[in-house]
């Protein structure tokens, strides 16, 4: 390629990544801002880049962020000689119009593409005139959602050379009141120890901010001739002043979070069930016996457990659950640690066999759970996936949550995805690196401690309601519920939560409470966090359809996504540029999407690096795995 290819990067977690180096002498990132404010725990980042071709001829400028997978895009723009040219979103079907169409040109197109745990990855470029200034600008939204008791912000920074003019600055909004708010990661250690700065105001505001000098840029730890290279963790929670939760409305939408506490534990019946298949072999089978023995140490005396694993038959440490007695326990850490990986993978009946073992033992006043780690698809028994799906449907009964661990990439994980859906659980992917020990663990200590069972919200004057049932409650996290008021009137609202704590209903109300108003607000974002959650599930709740209820779910989230704009994984957005230049289509991948290989003119199949994104390359596009 003739041209000078400039790649700026941020990350929003620490992650490794193979490129190769600009040339720096012929570019020149002079400022580079993220701009963060979170409200109410909903965060609008702002990524703001100026870059000047120092050389005497045109150079292409590449522009290239990674972004939390939880997040969508919601504005790009480039400012190119006075001149605006905004990304426009649009439904996939016309965007890849538009993308073959500029392929057919012989111009380049660009995606964002999966790269890692929580990243996805933006990439752009355009071509700059001879010692003029192109400005990047990307902006993008996602509610944090709270996991042990606390809410984290993740920033990672690689602007791939020293920058004059670098800042991170993220402002802090809860009118609940901050209850603690601390900032880690690599950025905060060394000769940058002293450039992160928090001011609070009346504990409702929190600002930090990071102006690292350029000759700290060089010096601090893991930094030199690239710049910084780090981490911040902006971690906080908030206060809990009343049991039925915080209430916002603004323009006609609330969004309400409920999160109590002082709330008694409820014991727990759980399951693990443990894929010991031959495609477990080595680190992975390693790992997970690691994480066992460290979640069989948690468990609480009067918590009900069972342990199984299976290949191609299915192997017991006790046919039916037991008390998670000191000695019970020994004996599981003895079986777990004996546990070798062999045969096929019989995901049907072994998950069947764990819903047997919770049926078989029902408590009062306990919350039943059953957790599955697989690393591959289903080889034998019933192999089929909708009916494996059916069986799991009927055998659980929507009597307690199905949560489905999917260890690496050779997992079916939408199949898990659906399964967990289908039974009001979540589906987690378990990475490959020297971690999943931790991972495995971490994941279970968010479900190890259930406080409420048979959540139901209810909100008498309102319309349009995100998901009002939950299944379980567990301590720090978070549930979140949006709508719409009913005649914008908040007089008749009146929001109530019951759920069933150990053996007894218990009934969240405050008659005498005011729903706060945030008509001051003049962004819309109560609307926007509205469309963020709705979005959300009904992009799961089509995964679980099929026929015209799954074109009727599918259409109502395209109509939000385009309305409130939006990149998800029904929608693209058009990068336009001065006339003559690249039209980059942006994507949005599911979890666990691979791309496939792109075929350039005359060629076979490129693949080069391990980069995990989309190389851009004249009038062809190669490609490099996503993991």
């Amino acid at each position: 390629m003739g041209s000078a290819v400039v790649q700026i990067t941020l990350f929003g977690l620490l992650l490794a990544l193979v490129i190769a180096l600009p040339n720096k002498d012929d570019w020149d990132i002079y400022n580079f801002y993220i701009n963060s404010t979170v409200t109410s725990r909903y965060a609008t980042t702002v990524i703001t880049s100026r870059v000047a071709n120092r050389m005497n001829e045109p150079k292409e400028i590449e522009f290239q962020v990674r972004i939390p997978k939880n997040a969508f895009i919601s504005k790009f723009r480039m400012h190119i000689d006075g001149q605006d040219y905004n990304g426009v979103v649009k439904a996939k079907e016309q965007a890849q119009q538009q993308y073959t169409h500029a392929v057919s040109r012989g111009q380049s197109a660009g995606l964002v593409s999966s790269v890692g745990r929580t990243l996805e990855e933006f990439k752009t470029s355009v071509t700059v005139a001879a010692h003029k200034k192109v400005t990047f600008e990307l902006t993008y939204e996602e509610l944090l959602k709270r996991r042990l008791g606390k809410y984290e912000l993740q920033i990672h920074a690689r602007p791939m050379q020293p920058v004059k003019d670098f800042k991170v600055d993220v402002h802090i909004n809860e009118n609940a009141g901050i209850n603690f708010i601390e900032v880690k990661g690599g950025l905060t250690t060394g000769v940058l120890a002293n450039t992160t700065t928090i001011q609070k105001d009346a504990d409702k505001q929190a600002w930090l901010y990071f102006y690292p000098t350029e000759d700290q840029q060089k010096t601090c730890q893991g930094c030199g001739d690239q710049g910084l290279n780090g981490d911040l963790v902006i971690v906080y929670d908030v206060n809990r002043d009343t049991s039925l939760g915080d209430i916002k409305t603004s323009d006609g939408y609330f969004v309400h979070h409920f999160a109590p506490y002082n709330l008694p534990r409820i014991p727990k019946n759980v399951v693990f069930i443990i894929d010991q298949s031959g495609s477990m072999h080595g680190k992975k089978i390693q790992q997970t016996r690691t994480a066992l023995i460290h979640i069989l140490k948690d468990l609480a005396e009067d918590d009900y457990f069972g342990l199984i694993t299976f290949d191609s038959s299915i192997f017991h440490w006790k046919r039916e659950l037991v008390q998670a007695t000191e000695e019970n326990l020994g004996s599981a850490r003895t079986f777990a640690r004996a546990i070798q990986d062999r045969g096929a993978t019989d995901i049907n009946a072994a998950v069947l066999e764990g819903a047997r073992m919770l049926n078989l033992h029902p408590r009062e006043g306990s919350a039943s759970i059953l957790i599955l780690l697989t690393d591959g698809d289903p080889t034998t028994g019933v192999t089929n996936l909708e009916t494996i799906q059916s069986n799991v449907r009927k055998a659980i009964a929507d009597k307690f949550p199905l949560y489905c661990l999917g260890f690496g990439f050779d997992v079916n994980f939408e199949f898990l995805e659906k399964m967990s859906l289908q039974n009001n659980g979540v589906a987690r992917r378990i990475y490959e690196d020297s971690d999943a020990d931790l991972q495995l663990k971490g994941f279970y200590e968010e479900v190890a401690t259930p406080l409420l069972t048979d959540v139901t919200m209810t909100y008498v004057g309102s319309t349009n309601l995100t998901q009002t049932t939950f299944s379980q409650y567990y301590n720090g996290s978070e549930i979140v519920v949006a709508g719409q008021l009913i005649d914008n009137n908040v007089e008749t609202f009146i929001p109530q939560v019951v759920a069933i704590s150990k053996n007894q209903r218990i009934v969240f109300s405050d008659p005498t409470a005011t729903t706060e108003s945030t008509k001051t607000v003049s962004d819309n974002r109560i609307q926007r966090v509205w469309a963020y959650l709705t979005v959300k599930q009904l992009l799961e709740k089509e995964l679980q359809l099929s026929g015209p209820e799954k074109d009727k779910v599918e259409k109502e989230a395209l109509r939000l996504s385009l309305k409130y704009s939006f990149v998800t994984p029904l929608t693209s957005m058009v990068v336009t540029k001065p006339q003559g230049e690249n039209t980059d289509v942006l994507h949005k991948p599911k979890e666990g999407e691979k791309p496939d290989p792109v075929r350039p003119r005359g060629g076979a199949p490129q693949v080069m690096g391990h980069g995990g994104g989309y190389r851009l390359f004249a009038g062809s596009m190669y490609t490099s795995p996503p993991f």
